[in-house]
């Protein structure tokens, strides 16, 4: 289960303050699928970071009993002096796991062939996301937090990772930020809106997603 309770993040401005996320509220279950809808700029991919532990809130507590992933298709913590090898070999130590049963799976879903053995700074960005979203796949997690459509490269790469994350992992957790409404209504289980801060939690995706219907208006 994931807990998160009272949860405040402010960032200091030139003109003062900025409350972006004001005393959230939301507990999150093993197996649920939860859509977070909201406007660009509404907090989304703040309170993403905040469930990852990338960054800490301002007040308040995420309580985190299941294992959550970083932002997947996110390559930004990868240190691009190393190569993509060494970076799984990295994030494979840091979580605990082997890495030599990781390498084939990793090549072969992200499809980089010998680049895998370059610096990663040497990466287009694309090739950054895919080799996120594989070294993903192998160092498995019970809750997946998916920031806004997951899109990585082509039409046919992105339904092998559709594939991989949806259905072979439909048992895992996840939190899905977005303000696509068939892409909550396709995956989700439920649904909360975010909105000036402050989130609405329903207990299905329709009512979410009436609610923010409204505010679009």
């Amino acid at each position: 289960m994931i807990e998160i309770a009272n949860l405040i993040k402010r960032y200091p401005t030139r003109g003062g303050d900025v409350t972006v996320l004001d005393e959230v509220n939301l507990t999150i279950l093993p197996g649920e699928r939860i859509g977070i809808l909201g406007r660009n700029g509404a907090g989304k991919s703040t309170m993403i970071r905040l469930i990852s532990g990338a960054e800490r809130p301002s007040s308040g507590s995420i309580r985190r009993d299941m294992s959550v992933s970083w932002p997947l298709a996110f390559g930004g913590a990868f240190q691009g002096t190393l190569t993509g090898l060494d970076n799984l070999r990295f994030i494979c130590r840091i979580h605990g796991v082997s890495t030599e049963d990781k390498i084939a799976p990793v090549q072969e879903f992200s499809e980089l062939g010998r680049y895998l053995y370059e610096p990663v700074k040497s990466y287009s960005s694309g090739m950054r996301a895919r080799l996120a979203f594989a070294i993903s796949m192998v160092v498995e997690f019970d809750c997946f937090l998916i920031d806004e459509v997951v899109a990585v490269g082509d039409a046919r790469f992105n339904e092998k990772c559709n594939v991989e994350l949806f259905q072979k992992r439909r048992d895992r957790a996840m939190i899905i930020v977005s303000h696509s409404e068939n892409y909550v209504r396709e995956h989700c289980t439920r649904a909360a809106v975010l909105s000036k801060g402050k989130l609405q939690a329903f207990g299905n995706v329709e009512e979410a997603l009436a609610v923010y219907a409204e505010q679009l208006k």
